[in-house]
């Protein structure tokens, strides 16, 4: 199996405050990884480092090779990005949030992978010209994965996709993640507060603790050390 994502000795900065300490981690092609901790662990920050929205240092490598420069650059490499709140361009259509998604692709096959998304979300195809802000916060999220999809992503980041979402629209979410990988081989990095339901669907996880990695093993093992939960996973 090969790695696609290595992170070695990665550090990084807000300023003056380091909120990474030497952290490594690897993502297998087709695999999904989860990264949990606390506020504060350095989990968002860790998504931020890859995709070159935040100051860090370190190796960091796509498919083997250095992965350096900004945001468009790790977008151009194959790397979706789904940020904390969704960013969803509210004042835009459905369907132009989807074009948005494709802006680095070279091919215009548009309407066939718009096609192929509205199978993992059906109300997509008879809503696109809806304003993205008058959808339901589920509805948001939703629509933030699907823009993702649209660039055809070697990787996924997804960055708390549960937050202020009830808890059915959470499984919903969750279960096409969960499809996605595995009709389609997608690699999903994702941090999540809810470690139950992220442990539920990778097959690794790392715990990070104040921007170091804590712990790290199989999602089984992780769920089912009485201790691990108490300790970090909080339940």
């Amino acid at each position: 199996m090969r790695t696609l994502l290595e992170l070695d000795s990665v550090q990084a900065r807000y300023g003056p405050v380091q909120a990474l300490h030497d952290v490594s981690l690897t993502v297998v092609e087709g695999e999904v990884v989860a990264v949990l901790g606390a506020n504060g662990a350095g989990k968002t920050t860790t998504l931020r480092a890859i995709s070159g929205t935040v100051s860090r240092s370190g190796v960091i490598e796509l498919d083997g090779k250095p992965l350096k420069g900004g945001p468009e650059t790790a977008a151009r490499a194959g790397i979706a990005h789904v940020p904390e709140g969704r960013g969803t361009f509210v004042d835009l259509t459905v369907d132009e949030n989807l074009r948005l998604g494709a802006y680095t692709r070279r091919d215009r096959s548009l309407k066939e992978d718009v096609k192929r998304i509205a199978g993992y979300f059906p109300w997509i195809a008879e809503r696109g010209g809806q304003r993205a802000g008058t959808l339901s916060g589920g509805e948001q999220q939703m629509l933030a994965l699907a823009r993702a999809l649209m660039s055809k992503p070697r990787l996924l980041l997804l960055d708390e996709p549960s937050l202020g979402l009830a808890p059915m629209v959470v499984r919903e979410f969750f279960r096409t993640v969960r499809d996605l990988n595995e009709r389609e081989g997608l690699t999903v990095l994702v941090v999540e507060q809810d470690a139950r339901i992220a442990l539920s669907i990778s097959a690794r996880a790392y715990v990070l603790e104040v921007g170091r990695v804590a712990l790290t093993g199989t999602s089984a093992e992780l769920r089912d050390d009485e201790a691990v939960r108490r300790s970090y996973l909080g339940y």
